[in-house]
């Protein structure tokens, strides 16, 4: 199923749609040159490059499959990434690692606000997708992770500066294969997994700490300056929803990763649910969600009407996700939930 990008999303990311892989993100780990604690290993994925996991790359680098089914040679042990898009930085950072150069959050002229405490003093070397390649050279990279980037012309610059360059992301692949692939990638496969294992009992335990709200539908939606989009059930937020054993409204119950088409206000009751949890990511966003606000359609909505309408952060709902995104997600939701 492709991954839906809103019209919002930069050209590359839509271009993203049309590439047929399945399951690829998760990068093979198919040779190893060090010692490395994931040496030999490999994460979940439909295939390993030619030679297995047996095969080994001298010189302390590993041989690794992209989410395009790519081999690429990568260091052992990296020490100078530039990430391209903020689910590569939200996952590196989450392992701790600290990038040499990152790009700004979506629809943002600034790193995204959950992790700029994170990045102080961090290089921006362009927006998301859209790498300024002299910035780029400047930051000296040993691996670059391009996340879904699709152009050619831009992946082969970036070989240029150095071949170590991997599209982290598929357009169905899930925040928690991306991840894994991109543990991999930097030879913390092991340090992934039990991020995840621990984001899973947290979304667990504080599903159960919901009380009276525990299993409540939840409406997730961007409101996009043509109007507001719902989420399907596996797109990033609304699957840390279902983590934490909270259902979907009737008419989002949707086994997807894509948003729904702009709604009108005579369709406004799609988004109605127990709760409703509403991001933007422009100002343009914003504008159209504060006007639809003073107007009875929107106004009529149960949860509007009792008082369970509630505004976050887009940069955060409304990406591909990574652990940190998935962390405050959980957060949002037991701040709302688990306090009326």
């Amino acid at each position: 199923m492709p991954y839906a990008q809103s019209p919002l999303r930069p050209v590359r990311r839509r271009a993203a749609r049309v590439l047929a892989v399945t399951g690829a993100a998760a990068l093979l780990l198919t040779g190893c040159g060090s010692s490395g604690s994931n040496s030999g290993k490999s994460s979940n994925s439909a295939s390993a490059a030619p030679g297995g996991a047996a095969d080994a790359a001298d010189g302390g680098r590993r041989t690794v499959k992209d989410a395009t089914g790519r081999a690429v040679e990568v260091p052992a042990e990296p020490k100078r990434i530039v990430t391209l898009t903020q689910e590569d930085l939200d996952a590196v950072l989450a392992l701790g690692v600290k990038p040499v150069g990152i790009t700004n959050g979506q629809g943002l002229n600034e790193p995204p606000a959950y992790l700029k405490d994170k990045v102080q003093g961090v290089p921006v070397v362009g927006n998301l997708l859209q790498p300024v390649m002299d910035k780029v050279i400047a930051a000296k990279p040993d691996l670059i992770l391009a996340g879904d980037m699709q152009d050619e012309q831009v992946l082969k610059q970036l070989r240029e500066i150095t071949p170590a360059t991997l599209v982290t992301m598929a357009p169905t692949d899930d925040w928690k294969l991306a991840f894994r692939g991109i543990g991999n990638a930097v030879n913390k496969l092991d340090q992934a997994d039990k991020v995840i294992h621990d984001y899973q009992a947290k979304a667990a335990e504080a599903g159960a700490g919901l009380g009276r709200n525990k299993g409540a539908a939840v409406s997730i939606v961007r409101w996009n300056p043509t109007g507001p989009s719902w989420m399907e059930k596996k797109q990033f937020a609304s699957g840390v929803a279902l983590d934490m054993g909270l259902t979907r409204p009737a008419a989002q119950d949707k086994d997807g990763n894509a948003h729904s088409p702009a709604l009108s206000l005579e369709k406004l009751s799609e988004i109605d649910g127990d709760w409703l949890f509403l991001s933007t990511l422009t100002d343009d966003g914003k504008a159209a969600l504060k006007d639809v606000q003073s107007k009875p359609a929107y106004q009529q909505l149960g949860a509007v009407k009792n008082g369970r309408a509630v505004t976050v952060d887009g940069s955060v709902w409304s990406t591909r996700g990574g652990p940190l995104a998935a962390d405050a997600v959980i957060g949002d939701l037991g701040k709302a939930l688990a306090g009326s």
